[in-house]
């Protein structure tokens, strides 16, 4: 099993709105992807969300903590080849229009606070938005 570092956030607008992306077409997810050798976590994340929603200008509120989960095989279920650990930060954001750089993640779109779980593909990104949704 290969054990990877990954960074992302929870991205919130002015109107109390989430970021999530869909990663491959075929799942939602918060921005986030793989810390590169002698990145931080925080500039990791910050390169992550850009690069998945297209917004440049956010304002980082506060670590979050991080958390632990295989990633997503095919067919929705965990493929136990990668073990990830993910880190995740808390950012406030201005911007409307969400343009994905990313072709691996076509798609961004901005969700009330209240139905972001729904969305969440992975049991455990569900488990950890619920558990920092009351720190939004």
């Amino acid at each position: 099993m290969t054990e990877t570092q990954i960074a992302g956030g929870v991205v919130v607008n002015q109107f109390g709105q989430v970021a999530i992306t869909s990663q491959n077409s075929n799942s939602w997810s918060l921005p986030k992807g793989h810390i590169d050798e002698g990145e931080e976590p925080l500039d990791a994340a910050k390169r992550e969300i850009e690069e998945e929603t297209g917004i440049i200008n956010i304002t980082l509120v506060k670590d979050l903590g991080s958390y632990t989960r295989n990633r997503i095989g095919i067919a929705g279920e965990d493929d136990q080849s990668e073990l990830k650990t993910i880190h995740m930060f808390l950012f406030k954001a201005d911007k409307q229009n969400l343009t994905p750089k990313d072709p691996n993640n076509p798609e961004a779109k901005w969700i009330d606070k209240s139905e972001v779980a729904s969305y969440l593909t992975h049991p455990k990104d569900k488990e950890f938005f619920l558990s920092i949704m009351g720190q939004i």
